[in-house]
């Protein structure tokens, strides 16, 4: 099972958390400091942190940073009563991947982790899978169970982006921006030529499919099983 760490220095805190991965079939391990937490990851295999920022000794941020700086891409996930956007941009900014505050609803805190563990395995085998469909980063390529497809960069970078992310809604600009660049000379119409591209690719593929959100943008459509 898959080892979860909780930095907190509420008891309470900590017993929730506990209680919550336990039901899901994680492993916590509990410690209410920074410093100690450190000590626990030299001797196990965590594959993800659930963090506190006001904690005794070296705070949460400070924390994070120190990981990031050390090349260390656990996925972090700040658990926390401070909601000021200004505390929220300062988590993401020292290199938290979510944030959440407390006390953190059971089913959306589960979804989030999911998410966080499969980017995560994105990232370190720089190959994404929905269903029976593969996505090779390096390789450019798309293989379903009927066949292996090389892409051009932008249609590819424009699925994998879309898949890594899957049912969440994407606008043109933010598209346009993740995959051509804010500098790009290219409209707003080139992400939708690229859409129809892939849509008439992958027509015959039953793992996913690629939606237009009226007034909003696109997102890849994939069943909850495959995610």
């Amino acid at each position: 099972m898959l080892q979860i760490l909780i930095i907190d220095d509420d008891k309470n805190i900590r017993r929730y958390l506990k209680t919550i991965l336990l039901a899901a079939g994680y492993t916590p391990i509990c410690t209410e400091t920074a410093d100690e937490a450190l000590h626990i990851m030299e001797t196990n295999n965590i594959a993800l942190i659930i963090l506190d920022i006001m904690l005794p000794g070296t705070d949460g941020f400070t924390f994070t940073k120190l990981l990031r700086d050390c090349k260390n891409d656990i996925p972090i996930l700040m658990h926390t009563a401070k909601q000021l956007p200004d505390d929220i941009k300062t988590g993401f900014l020292a290199g938290a991947d979510d944030y959440m505050t407390k006390p953190a609803d059971k089913d959306v805190l589960l979804l989030r982790i999911k998410a966080l563990l499969r980017r995560a395995k994105i990232t370190a085998e720089h190959q994404l899978r929905i269903g029976h469909t593969i996505l090779n980063y390096d390789a450019l390529t798309v293989t379903t169970d009927k066949d292996t497809q090389l892409l051009p960069q932008k249609e590819f970078l424009l699925l994998y982006k879309l898949l890594s992310y899957p049912n969440q809604i994407f606008t043109r600009m933010q598209l346009m921006d993740d995959i051509w660049g804010p500098d790009s000379d290219s409209g707003d119409a080139t992400v939708s030529v690229h859409i129809n591209r892939l849509r008439n690719r992958f027509q015959n593929c039953h793992d996913f499919s690629i939606t237009t959100i009226r007034g909003l943008g696109y997102k890849a459509q994939v069943q909850e099983a495959l995610m």
